[in-house]
């Protein structure tokens, strides 16, 4: 069974435990390897993510541990390819489903495509 790295699980510190739970029984299931890119984030890190064009708001999901970022990694490199997104997506909505834990991917939304965002949505679980 596949397992987080210590710096995922650090990275975990302060998520919601349902997500939490939801990205592990994923990380079982996905036929693509990948760990926990930012979890819980500060103000000043938001911020500078925002400023930085990465994000657009300063009301995200991180800032309440209610959001998770992942990274797909091929032979221990990271990679950005969106199927290998796509692919970590299916296998985060089984686990949700399996888990009966609401789940948004940022890969679904319409304005700004987040392949490597998930979060839990406001109206189940607001801040």
């Amino acid at each position: 069974m596949n397992r987080f790295s210590q710096r995922s699980y650090d990275r975990l510190a302060g998520v919601r435990p349902e997500l939490i739970a939801v990205a592990t029984r994923a990380l079982a299931l996905s036929p693509v390897d990948f760990g926990i890119s930012e979890g819980l984030r500060t103000p000043a890190r938001q911020a500078q993510l925002v400023q930085a064009g990465a994000s657009q708001t300063m009301r995200s999901r991180h800032l309440t541990g209610h959001a998770v970022d992942v990274v797909a990694y091929v032979e221990g490199e990271v990679r950005w390819d969106g199927p290998l997104y796509e692919a970590i997506a299916k296998a985060m909505k089984q686990a949700a489903g399996d888990l009966a834990v609401p789940l948004e991917w940022g890969g679904d939304w319409t304005s700004l495509k987040d392949g490597p965002h998930y979060q839990l949505p406001w109206a189940k679980y607001p801040a």
